[in-house]
Parts: C-alpha cells; sequence; structure tokens
C-alpha cells in the first residue's frame, strides 16, 4: 500500500512537472496602443524584466508614451526606492531599456511570445488588427485584448489561433492596480491559459479567472451597480449628491457611482451597455438609460469634457 501511494504521489508530480513544462515562459511581449492602457502594461513589463516593443500609429504618439512611462516610473521609485536614490536611477534606465517602439506592428511580431492589444473598444478594429497579425506572428505566439466589454470568443475566431487566444483584462491607473483578469474562451487551451495566469503574477498582478461572459467579473457587477444608480436618480427617488454620499459612507466605496461615472467617461459606460443590451436585449440590468443617452448626446461626458454628471473646472 504504501508503495502504491508512493507511485502515485511520484506519478502526480511527474504530470505536474509535465504540464509545467508545456506552459510558454513569456519573456517578449508586443503591446498594440500606446494610450495610458497600453503604455501602463509595458511599463509593468519592462519592470519585471520583459522585453517589451509598444506600438502605436505614429511616433509622436509613442514618444508621448513614453514620457508618460518615465514620469510614472519616477513616481513609482520615490515609494519604492525612497532610501536609496542611485537605486532608483538604475531601476528606471534598465526598465526603459527594456522598451522599444515601433508603427509598424506586423514587422515586430515575428519574434514575439505575446502580443495583447490595447486598442478603442470596437470589435471590427480589433478583429481586423488580430486577422493582420496572426499571418506575421510565429506558431507559439499568444493573442491577448485587453478589452474590458467586447466577447474575446469573437475576436478569437478573427484568426487561426483560437487556441492561443485569451483576454487579460489590466486595470487603470495599471502600475497601481493589482488585479488581471484571465479570460478563457470555450477554445483557450489550457497551455494558453496558464501561461497567461503566470505572466500576470510576473509583472506583479494577482490574476482571477473568468469565462469569457459579457464584463467579465468587475464590470458585470460594476455597470449594472452604476446604472441602477443613474435609474434611481431618473425616477427622483434621491438625489445624485445622496446617492454618492450613501455609497461612500454606507457601503465604504472610495467614490459614488456618479463620481465614478463622470471618471470612467459617459461615452465609454453608454458604449458598454448599449453593446450588452444589444447581446441580452431582454435582461433589465442592460436596458439603456435616456438621462445618460441625452448627456452623451449633448458631449458631456465626464471630467475629461469638463461637465458630466457633475461640473468640473
Amino acid at each position: 500500500m504504501a508503495f502504491a501511494t508512493r507511485h502515485f504521489v511520484r506519478a502526480a508530480s511527474s504530470d505536474a512537472a509535465t504540464a509545467a513544462a508545456k506552459k510558454l515562459l513569456i519573456k517578449h511581449v508586443t503591446i498594440i496602443g500606446g494610450g495610458l492602457m497600453g503604455a501602463g502594461i509595458a511599463q509593468v513589463a519592462a519592470a519585471s524584466g520583459h522585453t517589451v516593443v509598444l506600438v502605436d500609429q505614429s511616433d509622436e504618439i509613442l514618444k508621448k508614451s513614453t514620457k508618460g512611462i518615465e514620469e510614472s516610473l519616477k513616481r513609482v521609485t520615490k515609494k519604492k526606492f525612497a532610501d536609496k536614490p542611485e537605486a532608483g536611477a538604475e531601476f528606471i534606465k534598465t526598465t526603459l531599456k527594456n522598451i522599444t517602439t515601433s508603427t509598424d506592428a506586423a514587422s515586430v511580431v515575428h519574434s514575439t511570445d505575446l502580443v495583447i492589444e490595447a486598442i478603442v473598444e470596437n470589435l471590427e478594429v480589433k478583429n481586423e488588427l488580430f486577422k493582420r497579425l496572426d499571418k506575421f506572428a510565429p506558431e507559439h505566439t499568444i493573442f491577448a485584448s485587453n478589452t474590458s466589454s467586447l466577447q474575446i470568443t469573437k475576436m478569437a475566431n478573427a484568426t487561426t489561433r483560437q487556441d492561443r487566444f485569451g483576454g487579460l483584462h489590466f486595470f487603470n491607473p495599471v502600475p497601481m492596480m493589482k488585479l488581471v483578469e484571465v479570460i478563457k474562451t470555450p477554445m483557450t487551451s489550457r497551455k494558453t491559459f496558464e501561461s497567461l495566469v503566470d505572466f500576470s503574477k510576473a509583472v506583479g498582478k494577482s490574476p482571477v479567472s473568468c469565462k469569457d461572459t459579457p464584463g467579465f467579473i468587475v464590470n458585470r457587477l460594476l455597470v449594472p451597480y452604476m446604472m441602477e444608480a443613474v435609474r434611481l436618480f431618473e425616477r427622483g427617488d434621491a438625489s445624485k449628491e445622496d446617492i454618492d454620499v450613501a455609497m461612500k459612507l454606507g457601503a465604504g466605496y472610495p467614490m459614488g457611482p456618479f463620481e465614478l461615472l463622470d471618471y470612467v467617461g459617459l461615452d465609454t459606460s453608454k458604449y458598454i451597455i448599449d453593446g450588452w443590451h444589444s447581446l441580452e436585449p431582454n435582461n433589465p440590468l442592460f436596458a439603456p438609460s435616456p438621462l445618460l443617452n441625452k448627456l452623451v448626446e449633448e458631449k458631456k461626458l465626464g471630467k475629461k469634457t469638463g461637465e458630466g454628471f457633475y461640473k468640473y473646472k
């Protein structure tokens, strides 16, 4: 009996080792999109020793992205290396050395292990990008989208590597937020999923797993919560100010739902809820809001335009 137990343990350990050996060790990362999210992902990947290529449409955008990364790194080092300024300077230098930029995505994916897309939230545009890069990337390369609301499965189907495709949803600001949602479609292989989980941990994040459901975990709970706050206000049940105060003091949230909507952008929230409503038109959680639609139509999109539910100077 003891021999059988030892044999079983050795076999299980051997199986685990074999599974681990099959996982892809991600060293080289290509990030498409030099905006806040793409630049943030580039920063944490480079800071953890990965070789990173950051891609966008123009050198001007990429210069702005690189400058933003450098400024962000300076803020990080003030806390991380408060008593060791020389070590902080070396950390910034090493991290920036790990990042190169390009305006030609197809020409830089030929040797990459992981492509992360962080461009505009438009399924057609994303699909076109993945379809094109699929022709140039090596067979082993994993594709991932940083989308917060679109279906990963639909993007995967635009390629020939459905088993090497998943979601990596980082949160803004990426250097500060610890969470990453790792999304698996019905076609995502175990090797791909585990490789994405390992990469998330390697860049210092805490990964959680979710199937390819609208909004994944955080936004699936957060967006209907914000929309229900808007409906509460639309019905005249409470003022937006009192709703915000109630959720901050009563639920311990750092921001009220209207403050958060203005921070996220009313156009972004409308885009998400409209997309979900088209998928599940009978789901009351995804019902559009007349007030939200009106504000977006008036270009009152929140903090970025100076006015949303609140006015900003």
